[in-house]
């Protein structure tokens, strides 16, 4: 039972370190970002949690792909997964770092403005997904933004 218990930690431990070695030379074949994939996942996921019918499912779906290019993954927050460089959990390379320069900093009005743009974006968006869901699934749904901005606000 010993010798067993020893191969399979030693098994684990290889494949555990081939899969290292693979990410640090960038062998691991690249994931690739597929925007009406990202979409449909998230109808799901939303669909699931709060209980939507076949009717709401398919007019949330028309939603999510109405506001698919205004609002990037997960309501505007732009998570990385994979990049050009096939880097899971970077963001890719800018040009002016890989050359050692500093890129521009955003001017005071740029960052406001881009705020400003997220949330009224986000406003028309829960607007509609209000006439979509029940009074009930879109409390539960405001309920999770709630303690989702909390989580966030805290990092």
């Amino acid at each position: 039972m010993k010798k067993v218990m020893i191969t399979l930690m030693a098994a684990a431990l290889m494949s555990t370190s081939a899969i290292a070695q693979e990410e640090k030379q960038g062998t691991r074949p690249e994931k690739k970002f597929d925007k009406t994939e990202m979409v449909k996942h998230r109808t799901d996921e939303t669909v699931k949690r709060y209980s939507l019918n076949d009717q709401q499912a398919k007019q949330l779906l028309d939603l999510n792909n109405k506001y698919a290019d205004k609002m990037g993954p997960r309501g505007g927050r732009h998570h990385h997964h994979g990049g050009p460089e096939g880097r899971p959990g970077r963001p890719p390379k800018d040009d002016a770092k890989a050359k050692g320069e500093r890129p521009e900093p955003p001017k005071d009005g740029q960052r406001g403005e881009r705020r400003k743009q997220m949330e009224e974006t986000m406003k028309a968006y829960n607007a509609e997904l209000q006439k979509i869901m029940t009074p009930e699934q879109y409390k539960a749904y405001q309920a999770d933004r709630k303690k989702h901005h909390k989580h966030h606000d805290k990092g």
